[in-house]
């Protein structure tokens, strides 16, 4: 099957892809609606939980954007990246290394620190449902 493409779509709505910088900010406001929310209904410790795993998911994202960077910027001069498969194992190390010290010390609840560290992929959760409506509103698929 091939696929046929509307003359009067523009190039800009086929190249039209999530928008990092609109995920963020939605991280940003399930952080603070997460912790707010915590700390409310169930105590400080499970806010400050939930705060902190989200503060994790967004060291994560950069750590992984710079090194995707880097990636991208070896390859490009041509040469072959070397070791790639190791920052993603340091950078997820060190990260089930925070997440075990605080589990360890019983610092913070480990739910709520886990409940923090998926708010990125309810982010894009919530990306992709405001992409559908919005679609969905200007009458494309």
């Amino acid at each position: 099957m091939s696929e046929e493409i509307d003359p009067a779509v523009t190039e800009q709505q086929l190249t039209t892809r999530p928008s990092n910088t609109r995920i963020l900010v939605i991280l940003g406001c399930l952080t603070v609606a997460g912790t707010i929310t915590g700390l409310v209904i169930v105590s400080t410790r499970f806010g400050i939980g939930i705060l902190t795993g989200c503060l994790l998911a967004f060291v994560n994202y950069f750590w992984m954007k710079r090194s995707l960077a880097r990636i991208f910027v070896i390859a490009e001069e041509g040469r072959k990246p070397r070791f790639v498969g190791a920052g993603y194992f340091i950078r997820y190390m060190a990260l089930a290394g925070v997440v075990a010290f605080i589990y360890v010390f019983d610092i913070l609840p480990i739910a709520s620190l886990l409940v923090g560290m998926a708010g990125f992929g309810f982010a894009i959760l919530v990306e992709g449902v405001i992409r559908i409506f919005t679609g969905l509103s200007h009458g494309t698929n």
